[in-house]
C-alpha cells in the first residue's frame, strides 16, 4: 500500500481505539446477554470479514479456507475463545480489569514458548513478568464480595488464548506455512458465533442492541484487524507490542467517561505495574532486534 512507518503508527493507534470501543459499546445494551452478546458479535464480525477478503484477495475464499493449513484452524480455534472470552467476561467483570488481564497476553506467550518451545526467555522479560505478576495480585488480591471472580477468570483466558494463537502462528513460519491473519479471524469467528448459538437461543436482543453488536462486529473487530495485517508489514513486533497498549488506556477511558465505570484505585495501580511490565518487556526485544541486525 506504500504506507510510510509514521502512517502505520498512526493506523495502528486508530486500530488500538477501535478495539477499545467493546467495553463502553457493551453498557449500552438493553437486553442482551452474555452468549448473545458474542453470537451476534462474532456474526457480524464474519459476514464483514467475507466481504473484506473478497475485495483484497479475489474471489475463492471459501475454497482456500477448506485447503488451509491445518494450523490456520487451530489459529481460528484460539480466535475463538478471545472472541468468546472476552465477551462473557465483560459481563461479569469491569471494563478496566478485563482490559488489564487481557494486557498480560506478551508475557504469557514468551512462558508458553519457553515451555512447549523451549525458546529462550530474555532477562528483560523475565522481570516483565515478575512485576505484571505483582500487579495482577495487587489488583485481585482483595476480597471478592461476591465470591470467585469468575470475570476475571474467564477474562484470562483472552491472553491465554492469545499466547497460544501467537506460538503456533510462530511456529508455522519456521516450517514455512505462512499464516494469514484474517482467514484465522474469520474461521474463529465463525466458531465462535456457531458454539455459542445453542446458548443463546432464543435470541432476544431488541434491534437496538443488534445494532449496537453490528457496529461492534465491523468497527471493533473486522476493520482493525484488517489494518493490523498492513501495520504487520510494516511495524516491528516490539512497536506493536507497544501500540496495543493503548487499548487499555483507551478502553478505560471510554468506560469511564462513556458509561460511568470509575476503575477503582487497585486497578488503576495494579494496572500501571502492568503496562510497565509490557513497556519494560517491549523495550528489551527492540534492543534484541537492534543488536541481532548490527551483527
Amino acid at each position: 500500500m506504500g504506507w510510510t512507518h509514521s502512517r502505520a503508527v498512526w493506523m495502528m493507534v486508530v486500530a488500538t481505539a477501535m478495539w477499545s470501543i467493546a467495553g463502553v459499546v457493551t453498557r449500552q445494551l438493553d437486553s442482551a446477554q452474555s452468549f448473545e452478546l458474542t453470537f451476534w458479535r462474532s456474526l457480524f464480525t464474519a459476514l464483514c470479514l467475507l466481504l473484506f477478503l473478497r475485495v483484497l484477495q479475489g474471489p475463492g475464499v471459501l475454497s482456500r479456507l477448506i485447503n488451509a493449513p491445518k494450523r490456520l484452524w487451530l489459529s481460528g480455534l484460539c480466535w475463538s475463545v478471545m472472541f468468546t472470552a472476552f465477551m462473557v467476561a465483560l459481563t461479569l467483570a469491569s471494563v478496566a480489569e478485563v482490559l488489564v488481564t487481557m494486557s498480560v497476553g506478551p508475557l504469557l506467550t514468551a512462558l508458553v514458548a519457553r515451555i512447549f518451545y523451549k525458546q529462550t526467555i530474555q532477562l528483560p522479560t523475565w522481570i516483565a513478568i515478575v512485576i505484571a505478576g505483582a500487579g495482577m495480585f495487587w489488583m485481585y488480591a482483595q476480597p471478592q464480595v461476591s465470591g470467585l471472580a469468575w470475570g476475571t477468570l474467564i477474562g484470562f483466558l483472552v491472553p491465554t488464548a492469545a499466547a497460544v494463537n501467537w506460538c503456533v502462528v510462530q511456529d508455522a513460519q519456521k516450517t514455512g506455512d505462512s499464516l494469514d491473519l484474517l482467514p484465522a479471524v474469520l474461521v474463529g469467528a465463525v466458531i465462535s458465533a456457531l458454539a455459542t448459538l445453542a446458548f443463546a437461543w432464543p435470541l432476544q436482543s431488541s434491534a437496538h442492541d443488534i445494532a449496537w453488536l453490528a457496529l461492534l462486529g465491523l468497527v471493533q473487530l473486522a476493520m482493525p484487524c484488517t489494518l493490523l495485517v498492513f501495520c504487520a508489514r510494516i511495524l516491528s513486533a516490539p512497536e506493536i507490542s507497544l501500540l496495543s497498549l493503548l487499548e487499555v488506556l483507551f478502553g478505560i477511558f471510554l468506560a469511564w467517561v462513556g458509561a460511568g465505570e470509575e476503575p477503582n484505585a487497585r486497578v488503576i495501580s495494579g494496572g500501571i505495574l502492568v503496562i510497565v511490565a509490557l513497556v519494560v518487556n517491549a523495550y528489551g526485544m527492540k534492543s534484541k532486534a537492534m543488536e541481532e541486525s548490527k551483527s
